[in-house]
């Protein structure tokens, strides 16, 4: 009867999957690279993305279907923050829109449950997209010496003796 939700339930899975996947990527290359605030930023987002993988699994165990756990895209190696922040804001703008559609596919198949958890993934996905889109301004703004306020906060946390600072 949800096969159809089961199916873009499990391509948002593989979607999310992926992100985090990614933006863990996009955290030990900051952090390796003494910007702590911009690694905070991508780690902290990918424990969002795992979180929105566990609610698409618990409605698909609901609906009777198999959790798919594959990531659908393989990792980009990254290593610029400005071009970091572009795919990661890509990736949300996508995101959202395909959860609209998926919400809209959901309703059309009289499966509101699956439509609601969508629509929350969007607004979630519009969030992540607007902290991305702010840093980009702000590194277009401020250049080099935004860059350079994420390598002092570094050097702060090494100074006061603030575990995992080295």
């Amino acid at each position: 009867m949800h096969e159809k939700s089961i199916e873009l339930l499990n391509k948002a899975v593989g979607d999310e999957l992926s992100a985090v996947h990614q933006y863990m990527y996009f955290h030990f290359i900051c952090d390796d690279q003494g910007f702590d605030l911009f690694a905070s930023l991508f780690k902290q987002t990918a424990i969002q993305e795992m979180i929105h993988v566990e609610t698409l699994a618990e409605r698909i165990l609901f609906l009777k279907g198999d959790v798919e756990m594959n990531a659908t895209i393989p990792v980009e190696k990254i290593h610029g923050v400005k071009e970091m922040l572009e795919k990661a804001r890509n990736m949300e703008e996508e995101s959202a829109r395909d959860y609209n559609i998926w919400a809209n596919e959901c309703a059309a198949n009289a499966d509101s449950g699956s439509k609601k958890i969508f629509e929350d993934l969007v607004a979630e996905e519009e969030r992540h997209f607007d902290q991305f889109d702010q840093e980009m301004e702000n590194l277009a703004k401020y250049g080099e010496k935004y860059m350079a306020l994420q390598s002092i906060e570094r050097s702060k946390n090494v100074a006061s003796g603030r575990p995992g600072a080295e």
